[in-house]
């Protein structure tokens, strides 16, 4: 699914350049919304085949295609209130369709295992590091007695991340179809950017207000209450701090990490298995209902809100941001990718002010962007996970804004280097 600064309902419902109603498999990497939100218009569409994927990641994706079907289904009720400005377009799909594409999910894949697709075809599906069950998948095809090998890297983790393993793609490939997101960049390490974290709500307790934290429900949300579980427990946060996970997403997304202790690290595992919850502090509120998030906006000082989403394009963060950026004594930290044109790009970038619900809101509170907590490999990690896949013929580079991919394309080392348009097409 195509994400911006709003819908771009143009992109999202175009034909997808083949017939759904042809297709036998889909192989998903994993459950972040770019990669898996079409799939419900898939199906709704005429795909009956089989979805394979990892349990994780079969939980997870149920949960974000039932919050985008609900997301598509309040816009097109605010648009149908709205009729008398214009036409509104259809919603991609609804709670229904959604529904009705959970039930595609078939065989689930464990890591390093392979998988007989059909005949000619064996699939296997390797940690990829980036969210829970998230998988880079090898795709081993048998043609008139030639046998060749495609790596799919979907979005590839850090090398040093706290709850997953690091990616781990096979050597030997063929070809390799690989993301690029920081192609251009390095992250800062971790262990600096938590410390940044601690230094930055440190910060904001001394000024009194409140900080917003606008959190990706998956994977981001976890990281950061692990972090500030360890950060109380090392007495750089103290233990009284009221946090507000702001998220029913989030919330049900923290659940099925707790289910799913084989797709994280040892250690984690094991704490998970003892029932000593690494997400748990003391002064941990789950905010469900919308009731509930709504009191908050009256809370001025002293609070931890984190809430959904990421980069500020909907959810409950829209409205704390309009009820704390006015306000000097705040603060808004970003941990994570922000999208050109996206409400967080903006805020980062240093607008004097912004418009959220029809007013435009000064920014006075104090901004902190800290970006080693990103899911994504940087440019060296890149480099280092394509270098580990061997000597492939073609790597066909994708999924990255276009100055970070032709910034990666001149340091990577292959045979051959194609950067695809969309629907082009290769014979290999």
């Amino acid at each position: 699914m195509f994400q911006g600064e709003r819908e771009l309902y143009e992109d999202n419902s175009q034909e997808f350049g083949f017939d759904p109603a042809s297709i036998d498999f889909l192989l998903l990497t994993h459950a972040h919304l770019d990669h898996c939100g079409r799939i419900p218009l898939l199906v709704k569409r005429g795909f009956s085949g089989e979805i394979i994927t990892t349990s994780a990641t079969r939980d997870l994706t149920r949960l974000v295609l039932m919050d985008s079907a609900h997301l598509h289904e309040e816009e097109e009720e605010e648009a149908r209130r709205h009729r008398r400005h214009g036409k509104h377009a259809k919603p991609l799909y609804d709670t229904v369709d959604a529904f009705g594409a959970t039930e595609r999910f078939g065989r689930m894949a464990d890591y390093n295992r392979p998988i007989t697709l059909c005949n000619g075809v064996n699939i296997t599906f390797f940690d990829a590091g980036h969210i829970l069950g998230s998988a880079s998948i090898l795709l081993e095809v048998t043609e008139k007695d030639q046998q060749k090998s495609i790596l799919f890297s979907g979005d590839i983790g850090p090398s040093n991340r706290p709850l997953l393993n690091p990616p781990a793609p096979p050597s030997g490939v063929d070809y390799v179809v690989m993301e690029t997101t920081y192609g251009d960049r390095d992250h800062r390490s971790l262990e600096a950017s938590i410390e940044e974290f601690y230094d930055a709500l440190a910060d904001a307790e001394r000024r009194g207000g409140n900080v917003i934290i606008p959190t990706f429900a998956l994977e981001r949300a976890q990281e950061l209450l692990f972090f500030l579980r360890e950060g109380m427990d090392d007495k750089k946060i103290r233990s009284s701090l009221k946090v507000y996970l702001d998220s029913p997403m989030a919330i049900s997304a923290t659940k099925i990490f707790e289910r799913h202790p084989e797709a994280m690290k040892t250690d984690l595992a094991q704490m998970l298995r003892s029932r000593n919850d690494p997400f748990d502090l003391p002064g941990l509120h789950f905010t469900r209902e919308a009731s509930e998030s709504r009191e908050l906006n009256h809370v001025r000082s002293g609070a931890l809100l984190m809430a959904g989403s990421g980069m500020c394009t909907g959810g409950r963060v829209r409205h704390h941001l309009r009820h704390n950026l006015a306000h000097g004594d705040c603060s808004v930290i970003f941990v994570g990718y922000a999208a050109e044109g996206t409400l967080a790009r903006i805020i980062i970038d240093g607008a004097k002010s912004v418009k959220l619900f029809g007013d435009h809101v000064p920014i006075r509170a104090r901004i902190h962007t800290i970006n080693g907590f990103s899911a994504h490999a940087d440019r060296k990690e890149l480099l280092d996970w394509h270098e580990s896949t061997g000597n492939p013929r073609i790597t066909f580079l994708v999924h990255g804004e276009e100055k970070a991919t032709k910034h990666f394309a001149k340091a990577i080392k292959t045979q051959r280097l194609e950067i695809p348009q969309m629907h082009q097409t290769f014979e290999l």
